[in-house]
This record gives structure tokens, sequence and C-alpha cells, in this order.
């Protein structure tokens, strides 16, 4: 598991679980399952964008305007009805979003409708954690982009490689390839503006 998936999920305690639970109307354990399966393709997502230098600058200060959180503090806000978190998965995904929805909500047994508010909760704390990670390590928009680069090459290696393949592959050729990577990184981050 890449490092700032697991930095993710450690901060997800059981209670943060159960109230993510309360808010999508599933069992705790669905819940658990369905984070495991969205925060990779988050990072993911957002590891994709910044393969570009354009997308990783757009990222980098994306990332700098939500440094300093506490993980515990936006989830409440988000559980709130606060967070931008719609407004992060359209930058992350563009015309990719309902896609990405549809295949965490197939994987994880939540359905397209939850896994989309699912992954709009935790974009906002997937962001925060990036932000706090880029800050603590005095991280550039090119450091920022080789970690990254790295978190999409251990996320592609392991279990939900094909899960977040299925989300970008641009070329209809079933693999994430470089031409994916191009095309799409054109599209994202460094096309729209920042998050």
């Amino acid at each position: 598991m890449s490092d700032l998936t697991q930095q993710v999920l450690s901060h997800l305690d059981p209670a943060s679980i159960e109230a993510i639970a309360a808010q999508l109307g599933i069992d705790p354990s669905q819940a658990e399952a369905a984070i495991q399966q969205a925060v990779p393709v988050v990072v993911g997502g957002l590891a994709r964008n910044a393969s570009t230098d354009a997308g990783a600058d757009a990222l980098h200060n994306a990332a700098a305007d939500h440094a300093g959180g506490d993980i515990g503090s936006i989830l409440g806000s988000v559980l709130g009805g606060g967070g931008d978190g719609g407004a992060i998965l359209g930058h992350i995904f563009g015309n990719r979003q309902g896609q990405a929805a549809q295949n965490v909500g197939q994987a994880s047994g939540i359905g397209t409708q939850n896994a989309g508010a699912l992954m709009s909760i935790l974009a906002p704390i997937v962001m925060a954690a990036l932000g706090n990670m880029t800050r603590k390590q005095g991280m550039n928009s090119g450091g920022l982009g080789d970690m990254l680069g790295k978190e999409l090459q251990n996320i592609g290696q392991g279990q939900h490689g094909g899960l977040l393949g299925s989300i970008l592959d641009q070329d209809g050729d079933g693999q994430l390839g470089l031409g994916d990577l191009l095309k799409v990184g054109s599209q994202m981050f460094g096309s729209r503006g920042r998050v």
C-alpha cells in the first residue's frame, strides 16, 4: 500500500468509519471495505494528474491550500455538509467522475450513488493529507509529481490496479499506459485551474 493511501487510511479510525457509514446509510464493515477501495482510486487520480509539469504545479498549489487541516475536523465538516469534495473530484476525474463512482460502487458493493458520496467525503481528507505531507517534507511541484508517480506505480501493481486502470483507461485498450496518462493529464489540472 502506498504512503499517502496508508496515511489517509490510518486517520480513519472506527469512529470515523461509523460516522461515514451512518451518513451513507450502510453497515460500518461495508463502509470500511468501500473506503479501502475508494482511497487508492482518489490517490491514483491525483497521481495521474501530477504526471505532467503543469498538472504537478496546479496540484502543488491546491495541496498548499489544503495543508494544515486536521483530518478529524475536516471529516466533521464534510459530514456536516461542508467541504468541497465534489469540486475536488471534478478536478481529479473530469468527465470520468461518474465512471469512477460507478466502478468503485460495483467493486465495493455499495452502489454508484453511495460510492460517489463516499468519494466526495474522502477527497478533502486526501487533499489535506497530501497538503500536510507536502508541507512537512518541503516538496516542490517536481517532488510532489515524483512522489505521486511512485504512489501510482504502487497502486497499479497492487490489488486496486485493475479498478483504477478501468477508470483511467482513455484509449479503451484495457490497460493504463503512458498514452492514457498523457491524454488525461492534459485534460485535468493543467487546463482546468486549481482545485
